[in-house]
């Protein structure tokens, strides 16, 4: 399932927040309340690589993801282009 963090700032007071969605929706303003602020950004964390002990793990958000992301270790490469080759041949 996709996975967002969606950065907002509130029309009412000016103050912004950061929340992660399986979409890029509208939220209301913890601070003052507002209603359906629309995020300025989103940063897609679907799928991405981290380092570890001098490996690159991949990981993604599978469909069966419901109100958490649940990340699935998909593959451990040696090298950083190898892992950003498994996210491009898996996004067919």
């Amino acid at each position: 399932m996709a996975w967002f963090l969606n950065k907002y700032r509130c029309d009412g007071c000016g103050r912004e927040w950061k929340d992660a969605w399986s979409a890029m929706c509208d939220d209301d303003c913890p601070y003052c309340g507002s209603r359906h602020m629309s995020p300025y950004d989103s940063v897609d964390l679907t799928e991405f690589v981290e380092e570890s002990g001098g490996r690159f793990l991949v990981f993604r958000s599978p469909a069966t993801a419901q109100s958490a992301p649940d990340y699935e270790l998909i593959a451990e490469c040696p090298t950083l282009p190898a892992a950003e080759a498994v996210l491009e041949d898996t996004d067919d």
